[in-house]
């Protein structure tokens, strides 16, 4: 199966969607932070980036969901920089002090490029929103190179659902989050108290275009939608709400990661409700809600966090 986005390519579809996103970063309006600074011009707003991406990390990466990681491993690209604060992030060195480095379009190209080369299954774009007009630029380019495996948009799921709509037929593969039912939780824990109304209307957005994941006869996924949830201490992230939304308002086949990784990062440890991990309790109680709301699909397996990114950068794992 072919990626969604060679069509456009080949039609000039995706030179309409790069030039209209782009103007967005003129006054910026990418997410919902909506904060209006021109990033043509280099200048820079929550996220902290301006006209260049910034780029941590870039390598196959294997602790993924088994579709997304199979035997070859995810073609991991991981921005810098961030459109939450989340206390807790485990990649706060590069989400939030803004580890990496700046990159020219074909060079971050370059690297989709070196990571199919690899044998990866798939490029994970991991936090792209703050960066998705200059990641389409360089699909472009590495399009033309001969890249032809489908992307991984791996977001926090902040997104705004009408920014969304501009990746269709171009994304096949959305692992997203959903982090919070309560906007006060999402407020107090990651700076974003809207968090839950634009996560869920891009949630619908992104299942509107993709569906359910599709899983090949070797594991592999080749499109579809696949739900991140992480269950944080005293049911801070709302679990019931969220697979209940799930269930309801997408469907009941759809891919759910049920999390149970939470550890207390960054400033965490400071916070009486988020100093511990879990307890197999709380994640006990989170699988039963999974299966009372009716989910089948997914895992509920630890999902290997990403704190095992510390000390990488871009030069030492992609090579020449």
């Amino acid at each position: 199966m072919s990626p969604s986005y060679l069509e456009l390519y080949r039609n000039a579809k995706l030179d309409e969607v790069i030039d209209r996103v782009y103007r967005l970063l003129e006054s910026c309006a990418i997410c919902p932070r909506l904060c209006r600074v021109n990033r043509l011009k280099d200048k820079k707003g929550f996220c902290r980036t301006g006209l260049k991406p910034k780029v941590y990390a870039a390598f196959p990466h294997y602790g993924e969901e088994p579709p997304i990681s199979g035997d070859r491993g995810s073609g991991t690209i991981f921005f810098s920089n961030c459109n939450l604060r989340c206390i807790y992030c485990q990649n706060y060195r590069f989400s939030q002090k803004g580890e990496g480095r700046e990159i020219e379009i074909q060079e971050l190209a370059e690297l989709m490029l070196k990571l199919q080369e690899k044998g990866c299954h798939n490029i994970n774009l991991v936090t792209p929103t703050h960066v998705m007009p200059q990641i389409l630029s360089a699909l472009k380019s590495a399009i033309s190179g001969g890249l032809e495996i489908p992307i991984v948009y791996n977001t926090s799921g902040y997104e705004l659902p009408e920014i969304i709509k501009n990746l269709e037929g171009i994304v096949d593969i959305y692992l997203a989050d959903m982090r919070y039912a309560d906007s006060a939780m999402a407020g107090k824990y990651s700076g974003a108290d809207n968090y839950p109304r634009y996560n869920r209307a891009s949630i619908k957005e992104m299942h509107r275009q993709v569906g359910i994941a599709k899983i090949n006869k070797e594991g592999i996924i080749e499109s579809g939608l696949i739900i991140r949830h992480l269950v944080l201490p005293h049911n801070i992230s709302g679990t019931h709400q969220i697979l209940r939304f799930i269930a309801e308002e997408l469907s009941e086949e759809t891919y759910v990661s049920l999390m149970s990784q939470y550890l207390p990062c960054h400033k965490a440890g400071a916070d009486p409700q988020l100093n511990r991990r879990i307890t197999e309790e709380e994640y006990s109680q989170a699988i039963k809600v999974r299966e009372n709301c009716g989910l089948y699909n997914g895992w509920i397996q630890e999902a290997r966090g990403s704190e095992s990114l510390a000390g990488i950068n871009i030069k030492s794992n992609i090579g020449s």
